[in-house]
């Protein structure tokens, strides 16, 4: 039937109630979870890893999309294809460690992520939004499915001297919230510059991040991780915005206040 288009104008406290679990985005087929408003403990509850993990502090967020799949090679060919972005990257290395056209896109930078992001109408998660949705409406767990390590869970160690590669996104258990590859696969770009010691200062009610910094964020393991640490949700890893990886990837988000929802008459 005829599909029509109509904006939710709601509170932002009311604005979930009206706004389905998932929806396909329209401009690059992305599907997205409803992660609901709400708070969480941010941080590291076992005094295992670094100590940028700490102070465990309890953070405020409003709900937002997200991505339930880590952005596909097909999905970034067809934003350089149609927006004409001078990808500068190098696709054979793409190819090499994401063989195929569902496997999450590799070798790209922040810039790049950021643009596809502003092509497709969305925007990259925040450091404390990836966090609260990786932990999947678990409280105070060490993975995004639990507290104890399990290779069926997520794809790491598989490096295998260079010879290793991510696997098709969605190959693995999803999370409380219905999103895959939150832990390993590919290292995911989100829009906070890094700061070392911003936890301890950090405003509950924190969107954003760092003003300043020479490094961004990176969260949730690849698929070479030798061991699992760096696949808890309280891992924080960093790198310069412009370096390209074949470990590294991403995943967008939206904010409720600009989804239009579209339904058959």
């Amino acid at each position: 039937g005829d599909v029509y288009k109509r904006q939710i104008l709601f509170s932002s406290d009311s604005l979930a109630d009206n706004l389905p679990n998932q929806i396909v985005w329209n401009q690059d087929v992305a599907e997205m979870a409803l992660i609901p408003a709400g708070s969480f403990e941010m941080g590291d509850h076992f005094s295992e890893g670094e100590e940028n993990e700490l102070p465990v502090h309890r953070v405020n967020l409003d709900g937002f999309y997200i991505d339930t799949h880590e952005v596909t090679v097909d999905q970034f060919k067809q934003f350089v294809n149609q927006s004409g972005y001078d990808y500068q990257g190098d696709w054979g290395q793409v190819a090499l460690y994401s063989p195929g056209h569902d496997y999450p896109i590799n070798y790209v930078n922040w810039n790049d992520a950021t643009a596809y992001a502003e092509w497709s109408g969305k925007r990259l998660p925040t450091e404390a939004e990836w966090e609260y949705a990786a932990r999947g409406s678990l409280e105070r767990k060490r993975y995004p499915w639990g507290d104890e390590t399990d290779n069926a869970k997520a794809h790491y160690d598989n490096w295998n001297d260079g010879n290793g590669t991510t696997k098709l996104v969605g190959s693995f258990e999803a999370n409380g919230y219905g999103l895959y590859d939150m832990a390993g696969n590919a290292w995911e770009w989100c829009q906070d510059w890094y700061g070392e010691n911003y936890y301890s200062s950090s405003p509950a009610s924190d969107r954003t991040g760092p003003e300043t910094g020479s490094m961004r964020v990176l969260r949730g393991g690849s698929w070479a991780h030798v061991t699992p640490d760096g696949l808890r949700a309280a891992y924080r890893f960093n790198s310069l915005p412009s370096i390209r990886h074949p470990l590294i990837g991403f995943r967008c988000v939206s904010d409720l206040s600009l989804i239009h929802i579209s339904e058959p008459t």
